[in-house]
């Protein structure tokens, strides 16, 4: 078992010098895409199905924590808590209720800006690794003598694949799946004005 995982991760070290520094780069920048999309998928969890008016009532039925469920249920809980204060002190709830889902609306749009950079920067460091390969490729046919330049245009070769196939491997998942969860964060964007909308329509009826 050991020296299975010794022998991956040899060839791994090697498949990553191969490409040169910039490999590991990308190396990085794909840890980083993934972590953000990871933080993205948990935290956009709607929770309770059904309408934004539906879950309101809901909640207004039952304060128990059985029903927080997703990035929702909290914010309506949060919503409602809100509108009552204001109302307490004569206030119009819109405001307030804005301030509480602020923090919702940062939950969601968290590491949106990372994913997006590292999609656009992903394929252009490949492409720097591309023309590294290529300038070492050119400098083996300059430098080299015809009978021992054949594995350093081999090596600047390799080296320019490798890094364009990791930045494409790096963005086009990253674009997929980015854009995913960016209509998901859409959602929850509209659902949080139409939690203001009803919440602060009915408060006001109320008065």
């Amino acid at each position: 078992m050991i020296d299975s995982l010794l022998a991956y991760y040899n060839q791994f070290i090697f498949f990553m010098n191969a490409g040169g520094a910039v490999m590991w780069v990308l190396f990085c920048l794909n840890l980083l895409l993934w972590y953000g999309l990871g933080y993205r998928y948990i935290t956009l969890k709607r929770g309770t199905r059904g309408s934004v008016r539906r879950l309101v009532e809901k909640h207004e039925k039952r304060g128990d924590d059985k029903i927080f469920v997703g990035l929702l249920d909290f914010a309506v809980r949060d919503s409602l808590q809100a509108a009552r204060e204001a109302q307490a002190i004569g206030k119009r709830p819109r405001n307030y209720i804005y301030d509480a889902l602020f923090p919702y609306v940062f939950i969601i749009t968290k590491y949106s800006t990372l994913v997006k950079t590292i999609v656009m920067l992903a394929p252009l460091v490949g492409l720097l690794g591309t023309v590294i390969g290529m300038i070492e490729t050119f400098d083996a046919l300059q430098s080299s003598s015809m009978f021992a330049q054949g594995d350093s245009i081999a090596g600047g070769i390799s080296k320019a694949l490798f890094t364009t196939e990791l930045g494409l491997v790096v963005a086009v998942p990253g674009l997929i799946f980015g854009r995913i969860l960016d209509k998901k964060e859409e959602q929850f964007a509209l659902e949080f004005e139409q939690i203001a909308d009803i919440i602060s329509t009915k408060d006001s009826h109320e008065v």
